[in-house]
C-alpha cells in the first residue's frame, strides 16, 4: 500500500489505547489509584468545576456508572446519553460531528460504540481528551487499568504469572487490551483456552509474538486450571455473533463450576470484566479466590486516577503518526470507517505488518 505520513496533534491527552501511556505512567496510575483507595477524603473536590461527557452508543452497567461515579467523587459533573436513540445520532448525525459538539461542552469524553476504532475516531475532532470506553470487540483500556490494579493489590505483582483467557477471545476487547499490557511484563505467559471460533484473532497474536510472550491455544478448561495464577473468564458475546445458531453452538462450552476450582491453586484469582450469564456458576461466588465483584470496584478507583491525571497532570507531546492513504477499505466489516465514510484512510505500521489506524485489522488492498 502507498501513502503519505502524517502526524496528528491532540489538544489534550487522550487513552485510546493502553499503549497511549508508558509503562512508568500506567504504573503510576495504578499508584494514584491506590491513594485514592486509602485517602478518598484528599481528593474529593479534585476535579470541581470540571465536566466529564460520557457517550455509550451500547448498553454499559460497570464502566458508565463507574465513570460518572469517579468524576463525582472528584467533585466534578457528569453530561451525556446512554441512548443514542435520545440524541441526534437518531436523526443521522455523524460521530465526528457528535464528538465535536460534545467536546466543546466538556474536559474529558468518554465514549463507548460497537464499532471498533471509534474511539479513535472520536479523538480526530474532539476538542477535549477522549477516553476509550470499549469499541466493539476492538480493545477497553480502562478494563485493563482495572484488571492491572487488581492484580497488583491482590496478587503483589505483574510479573511472571501464567494467565489463562477462557471463552470469547475474539470478541472479547478486554481480553485483546489485557494481553497487550501484560505481555510488556516479564515472565508473563498465556494459555489461551476457547474453541478454533472463538480463537483470539491474529492482530493479537502478533503482539504475544512480537513481545516474545510465551503463550499456548488449547481447548480445555480442566486441564489448563492446574497451570493458572489468574483465571480470567469471559462471557460469550451474543450481540456479536452473525446468528443466533452460531451463538448456540459456543455459549455453554465453558462454565466454570465449584468442581473445576477445585483443580486450581490455592491462591489463584478468578476475575471477569462482567456482566456474566452462566458462564460461572454462583456457588463460585463464596470462594475466597472469586474477585470479579471486588475487580468491579477496583475500577471506580482506576478510573478516578485516570481522570485526575487527564485533567490535571502534566500534559505530554499529544502526537501519532500514522500513513495517509488514497483510499483503502478496512478487512473489518466492523470497522468505524465502514460506517463513517467521512473518515480519512489511516494505516500503521505494527508488528511488522500494515494495519488500520482504527481497528488493528488489516487494510485491503
Amino acid at each position: 500500500m502507498t501513502g503519505c505520513a502524517i502526524t496528528l496533534s491532540y489538544p489534550r491527552r487522550n487513552l485510546i489505547d493502553l499503549s497511549d501511556f508508558s509503562a512508568e505512567e500506567v504504573n503510576a496510575l495504578l499508584a494514584l489509584a491506590a491513594d485514592i483507595k486509602k485517602n478518598p477524603a484528599a481528593y474529593q473536590d479534585a476535579c470541581r468545576g470540571r465536566v466529564m461527557a460520557t457517550l455509550f452508543y451500547e448498553p454499559s452497567t460497570r464502566t458508565q456508572l463507574s465513570f460518572q461515579t469517579a468524576m463525582l467523587r472528584l467533585g466534578g459533573s457528569v453530561i451525556g446519553f446512554d441512548n443514542p436513540g435520545n440524541s441526534s445520532v437518531s436523526k443521522g448525525e455523524c460521530l465526528t460531528d457528535t464528538t465535536t459538539i460534545v467536546s466543546g461542552y466538556s474536559d474529558v469524553l468518554v465514549i463507548r460504540h460497537p464499532k471498533e476504532g471509534a474511539a479513535r475516531a472520536a479523538s480526530l475532532k474532539s476538542k477535549c481528551s477522549v477516553v476509550n470506553a470499549g469499541d466493539g470487540g476492538h480493545l477497553h483500556p480502562t478494563q485493563t487499568l482495572t484488571d492491572l490494579l487488581t492484580l497488583s493489590q491482590e496478587k503483589g505483582r505483574l510479573t511472571g504469572l501464567t494467565i489463562g483467557l477462557c471463552g470469547d477471545l475474539k470478541n472479547g476487547r478486554t481480553v485483546h487490551s489485557l494481553i497487550r499490557a501484560m505481555s510488556a511484563y516479564p515472565g508473563n505467559r498465556f494459555i489461551l483456552i476457547s474453541t478454533p471460533y472463538l480463537a483470539l484473532p491474529d492482530y493479537s497474536k502478533a503482539v504475544l509474538e512480537a513481545s516474545g510472550c510465551a503463550y499456548e491455544e488449547v481447548s480445555s478448561l480442566e486441564e489448563a486450571i492446574p497451570q493458572l495464577d489468574v483465571l480470567y473468564m469471559t462471557r460469550i458475546q451474543k450481540e456479536r455473533f452473525e446468528s443466533e445458531e452460531a451463538y448456540r453452538q459456543e455459549k455453554d462450552v465453558y462454565i466454570l463450576t465449584k468442581e473445576k476450582l477445585e483443580k486450581g491453586k490455592q491462591d489463584l484469582l478468578v476475575l471477569h470484566p462482567l456482566p456474566r450469564v452462566d458462564e460461572i456458576s454462583y456457588e463460585v461466588d463464596d470462594d475466597p479466590r472469586a474477585m470479579y465483584f471486588d475487580q468491579a470496584v477496583y475500577g471506580m478507583y482506576v478510573r478516578m486516577a485516570l481522570v485526575y491525571t487527564l485533567l490535571l497532570g502534566t500534559p505530554a507531546p499529544l502526537t501519532d503518526t500514522f500513513i495517509k492513504a488514497p483510499a483503502h477499505t478496512c478487512s473489518n466489516p466492523n470497522c468505524i470507517t465502514r460506517s463513517e465514510p467521512n473518515l480519512p484512510h489511516y494505516y500503521v505500521m505494527e508488528t511488522g505488518s500494515e494495519q488500520c489506524a482504527y481497528c488493528s485489522h488489516a487494510p485491503l488492498r
